[in-house]
């Protein structure tokens, strides 16, 4: 008998087969019909429901009273501004720019549009940042980014405060798009309009002014020229803008403040210890700018949408008032995470970014001092963090590639690296 007649047949076993998801979707756009949904019901709660439950802080009633004695002619900067109520910081240009809503027939609709608008504004920046990034809206990046961004601090805050970030927001990212599509008249007004309601973004001229696209610059610094110089004229005693609120401004409050001065006067620093932070901290702000520069012309889309976003921080980080709300205006940074490269590839950014927008409040009663010191402080920590983590990955790619070694990037012809990662998804849609 042969040994082949002598061996016993094993039983094999069974491997169930593969089911495919969703008869053949990919897993993309599995993940676009479940966020699509959160985004949505996100976007309806933190419209409608959030900031009608009474908020703590009412920011809208400020601007519109300002508005409303801009409409009838009595003087705008009257405010006591000793007092810690929320005060009107708008130039008399933003206040022409803004007037249209001292027209609507009650203060209740007005808030309720502006709020609307604020938050579709938002909606209209997450999508244009996904085709920015040359991913198209049906990709799960855009309905992602909106629900994510909706569960901030910063988002929910400028809502239930009836802030206008959404639409500085939208206009920063029209302002990229812009640059970045070579349409320097639409960049140019989207940041003239943002330099009008907030001077705090004038620092991004330098972005065109390294691309050298000059005819930004025309919109971007004759919008405001223009709007504040109508408005002038049209004002009671305008003169109060700047003696009245300009002195206001100069001064740092101790609370509600997460910039480095505003952290001083709430711990009491001495005047050296703060001017040293404020040293230490544009330092590593401008070694980040400057060695960004690198990457202008090789890899643009990671160049502009991290160097505004660091500029922004720095910003807050240094100028006498940063509100923690603010830090959504770094969305563009958040971004390049789809980007080979990118400081979004660190743990500590993402530290820093669960400091400066989680939901999550340190407030304890069990530990009372630290739970409220820490509330108040983690806006400072998350954004140094951001910019120290994001600084050290710059000085390590520089230092690793050594660009003072390669030929001039006029000599040569470059490709601009704009491909999202991974490439497979963009492949296959």
């Amino acid at each position: 008998m042969s040994a082949h007649a002598l061996k016993v047949p094993t039983k094999r076993r069974r491997v169930p087969p593969r089911v495919p998801l969703a008869h053949g979707s990919t897993l993309a756009q599995i993940a676009s019909l479940a966020l699509w949904p959160l985004a949505l019901i996100a976007f309806i709660h933190k419209t409608f429901v959030t900031p009608f439950n009474g908020p703590e802080t009412d920011d809208f009633t400020t601007v519109i009273s300002a508005l409303y004695r801009f409409r009838e002619g009595i003087p705008v900067y009257n405010e006591q501004y000793w007092q810690v109520d929320p005060h009107y910081l708008y130039s008399p240009g933003a206040t022409l720019l803004l007037s249209p809503l001292a027209w609507l027939p009650e203060q209740d609709a007005s808030r309720m549009a502006y709020i609307v608008l604020n938050a579709i504004a938002v909606v209209c920046a997450c999508g244009l940042l996904t085709k920015l990034f040359d991913l198209p809206l049906s990709s799960p990046v855009f309905p992602g980014s909106v629900w994510l961004l909706f569960n901030t601090e910063s988002l929910q805050n400028t809502l239930a405060f009836s802030n206008i970030n959404g639409l500085l927001l939208f206009l920063e990212v029209v302002f990229l798009w812009g640059l970045l599509r070579r349409h320097p008249w639409l960049g140019g007004i989207a940041l003239g309009l943002a330099i009008t309601i907030k001077p705090q973004f004038a620092p991004l001229l330098v972005l065109p002014l390294f691309k050298k696209q000059w005819a930004t610059f025309v919109p971007a610094v004759g919008i405001p020229l223009s709007l504040n110089l109508a408005a002038w004229p049209m004002m009671t005693s305008p003169e109060d803008f700047f003696t009245k609120l300009m002195p206001y401004l100069a001064e740092t409050r101790d609370y509600a403040n997460n910039s480095i001065t505003g952290m001083a006067a709430y711990f009491g620093w001495s005047e050296g210890m703060t001017w040293f932070w404020r040293i230490f901290g544009a330092l590593v702000v401008g070694t980040a700018l400057f060695l960004l520069l690198q990457w202008r012309h090789t890899e643009e889309l990671f160049w502009a949408t991290t160097t505004t976003s660091l500029i922004l921080i720095g910003v807050f980080l240094l100028s006498s008032l940063g509100q923690m709300y603010y830090t959504m205006l770094a969305l563009p940074m958040f971004f390049t995470i789809l980007l080979r490269r990118s400081v979004m590839h660190n743990p500590m950014t993402w530290l820093g970014m669960y400091f400066c927008l989680t939901l999550d409040s340190w407030k304890s009663e069990e530990f009372e001092w630290f739970g409220y010191t820490m509330e108040n402080v983690r806006g400072t920590i998350g954004w140094a963090l951001i910019m120290l983590s994001a600084t050290t990955m710059i000085v390590v790619w520089t230092v690793k590639e050594k660009p003072w070694t390669k030929p001039s990037p006029s000599t040569q012809v470059h490709k601009p690296s704009r491909q999202p990662y991974p490439r497979s998804y963009q492949d296959e849609n």
